[in-house]
């Protein structure tokens, strides 16, 4: 897009008709309003288009412009009080289409020591994703259906929203910004607060229009220009790391992880006694009765304070409910005193984990011929993959195209539109339903041609550090001479033998509405070389109409 068409589409942004289209006549626009003002409150030029009067003065230099007390702006400015700034990453939460990747908004932080007291900017599609359907949401935010609004509200109404509400882990990133520099951003976020621009999932999303925030701060910083196709979350903090922005990390637990924490803590019967006193306040008298150790105690009240509060963020209990069982809670734990505090193991940064562009070359054997692939994948992750830095048994696959080439013939092995998987093993305070989601072609099916297919599977996982196993029911259908209908039964098995070494197993079982059926079975065992360089040994057994596929080949991913 040229430079001169401004990303802003709401008319109000200019002063110009021709504002959006053409900047000279926009600047022109402004210099004339701002040495011809005949409105001196709060609609003045220079009250709403701070930016622009500060760039001016600076720039080119004009002294003279009119001096106007701006309450509105000033009182905002004084509210907000921008000392210091944090990049805020919630991390990818795989139940919404539209934060599949994770999130990214700033924290402007003021004079008080508690960051909860902050405020975030934050800029979104103009939609309601929890109402919206999930698919047309989706593909609406992929082709610019909706417009993208900045919003200004205090940190821990989003510390709510993502870590309390969405279970979503969230990771500060402190940016070196001085105050100077934040008060001219608080300019420019002062003069769009109102305004609209089209929102597009990939390209001009929540990540992008807060870079332009950072580049309006710091006029040496020009981190947009690292993006041209897609503009990922997790990609912009990359982007700032390497253009020295970042300077401190910090990790905030969302509730989910601390239940998590009380699992390694507590038996089963004590878990029965956390969701006990979660849901029935008289328990409390027999529990403290009971000859568990102090401690336990402490730790089972715990864990039912944190269950309460889920019961009320889920809407199973009302208000009231919810304030005398918390009430109760917390009295309780408070007679049984000081305890230790409890350990919740941090997670690798997402910053340590492998690039969302993927390019992979694999050569190998098929059936006792030589065979060569080569693939791209603009983003960003499949089960196999390093999970360094990623949530365990997620994928996230968008345009994944494989082509193999033998005997002078180049072939698509595989070119995926979307595949998300969310394996979440089961635990004793939560018991998710694991599920997945394919559509695109490939060869793995009887024929030998590639195939148009689709796929929704279901089941459950379980797992602990050293891995996790799944268990899917799949139903799927496929062009053939005609459309083909299946099920099938999935049994999985991913193993980790430290962060560089991993192992994964699938044996696939098909049944087709023809009569006939097709064994599938995968292994590959990987290993981590570098952040953004892997090798893995695979085998792989598709069974077919005639020669059934047995393949064995070297893959090395490399990411970008």
């Amino acid at each position: 897009m040229p430079d001169s068409i401004s990303e802003i589409d709401d008319p109000s942004f200019f002063i110009s008709p021709e504002g959006k289209t053409n900047a000279k006549a926009e600047l022109e626009a402004t210099i004339y309003a701002l040495e011809h003002e005949n409105v001196f409150d709060d609609n003045a030029t220079a009250c709403k288009f701070p930016a622009r009067k500060w760039w001016l003065e600076k720039e080119l230099g004009m002294k003279d412009l009119i001096k106007l007390e701006c309450k509105e702006f000033n009182d905002i400015l004084r509210k907000v009080d921008p000392q210091s700034a944090s990049l805020i990453f919630p991390s990818a939460y795989i139940k919404s289409p539209a934060s599949m990747f994770g999130h990214t908004f700033l924290r402007i932080d003021s004079s008080y020591k508690s960051k909860m007291l902050s405020y975030a900017v934050n800029y979104a599609a103009d939609a309601n994703s929890k109402t919206e359907n999930g698919f047309v949401f989706a593909m609406k935010g992929l082709f610019g259906g909706y417009y993208g609004r900045y919003s200004l509200m205090p940190y821990y109404d989003k510390v709510k929203e993502y870590r309390d509400t969405e279970e979503r882990d969230i990771w500060e990133y402190d940016l070196n910004l001085s105050p100077r520099e934040l008060e001219q951003m608080m300019r420019h976020i002062w003069e769009i607060r109102d305004t609209y621009s089209s929102y597009y999932f990939f390209t001009k999303n929540c990540s992008y229009n807060i870079l332009w925030l950072i580049e309006i701060a710091r006029e040496e910083v020009h981190v947009r220009e690292y993006f041209e196709y897609q503009v990922l979350p997790p990609e912009t903090i990359h982007a700032l790391i390497k253009e020295g922005v970042v300077e401190h990390r910090y990790y905030r637990p969302a509730r989910r992880a601390r239940l998590l924490a009380y699992e390694k803590y507590l038996r089963n019967s004590d878990i029965e006694d956390a969701f006990a006193l979660s849901q029935k306040p008289q328990y409390f008298k027999g529990f403290l009765d009971t000859n568990k150790s102090l401690q336990t105690k402490m730790y089972i009240v715990e864990a039912s304070t944190e269950l309460i509060e889920y019961d009320y963020l889920r809407g199973d209990i009302n208000k009231s409910v919810y304030r005398q069982r918390l009430h109760t809670s917390l009295g309780n734990r408070a007679s049984l005193g000081k305890g230790d505090v409890l350990s919740i193991k941090r997670p690798e940064d997402p910053m340590q984990g492998h690039r969302s562009l993927r390019v992979r070359t694999e050569v190998g054997v098929r059936n006792n011929e030589a065979i060569g692939f080569i693939g791209i994948r603009p983003a960003n992750h499949d089960l196999k993959d390093p999970d360094l830095g990623f949530l365990r048994g997620t994928q996230i696959e968008f345009f994944d195209v494989l082509l193999s080439y033998t005997q002078d013939k180049l072939k698509i092995e595989k070119a995926t539109l979307l595949s998300i998987t969310s394996l979440s093993p089961r635990g004793k305070f939560f018991k998710p339903l694991s599920w997945g989601l394919n559509i695109g072609w490939d060869r793995n099916y009887l024929s030998e041609s590639t195939k148009f297919t689709s796929s929704i599977s279901a089941g459950y996982t379980w797992g602990n550090e050293l891995g996790y196993a799944y268990i899917l029911a799949d139903a799927l259908v496929y062009t053939d001479k005609s459309l083909t209908a299946g099920i099938a039964g999935v049994l999985g098995l991913a193993l980790y033998e430290s962060k560089s070494f991993k192992t994964n197993l699938e044996l696939k079982q098909r049944l087709f509405d023809t009569g006939k059926n097709q064994l599938l079975f995968s292994a590959s065992q990987s290993y981590l070389a570098f952040e953004n360089l892997s090798f893995s040994l695979r085998y792989e057994y598709v069974e077919k109409y005639e020669d059934d596929w047995k393949i064995a080949k070297l893959t090395c991913d490399y990411f970008f």
